[in-house]
């Protein structure tokens, strides 16, 4: 009889024992040769990720390709949600998992025009960091996620610029 109030107690106590939201932004870009336009054909549909991150095989598991389309990464390892889209950009975030931490990991992807003939590739990530034992296991998590990433941006480059 009282089991939903017992439930709601529970719910409340292990909610206020949760550190605070630590959210660690990491902005990274590249210089590409080849206009905004040429790149994002190359590099930026939902799951050109497949292309430049070969280990995520990627598959569209709900939605045509625009806004609440679902992807599904390294054999159904990572869902990612497009939450954001426009010509020459996207942006993602993944899901609760039932019994994971939430980082409330997004990611925002853009090719933004510099001149007529050159490009950059913005990726930026956001990721809760507050589940860390300390602010060295922070700060290597964000040095992990911006290593991983800095090289994709590497291979995305070579991709555009190839004839």
């Amino acid at each position: 009889m009282y089991r939903p109030i017992t439930a709601l107690l529970a719910l409340a106590v292990s909610l206020s024992t949760q550190a605070a939201p630590e959210y660690a932004t990491i902005k990274m870009e590249i210089d590409v040769a080849k206009p905004a336009a040429e790149v994002w054909a190359k590099v930026g549909a939902y799951c050109d990720i497949a292309k430049w991150a070969p280990q995520l095989d990627c598959e569209i598991v709900s939605g045509n390709g625009g806004i609440g389309t679902v992807r599904s990464l390294a054999k159904g390892r990572i869902k990612e949600i497009l939450v954001g889209k426009t010509d020459l950009s996207y942006g993602y975030a993944q899901p609760v998992v039932e019994g994971k931490f939430y980082d409330q990991y997004h990611g925002f992807m853009e090719a933004k025009p510099v001149s007529s003939t050159s490009s950059k590739i913005l990726y930026t990530l956001m990721v809760d960091e507050s589940d860390k034992a300390d602010q060295a296991a922070k700060d290597a998590d964000v040095a992990r996620r911006r290593t991983q990433f800095e090289g994709l941006l590497k291979v995305m480059k070579q991709m555009a610029e190839a004839k």
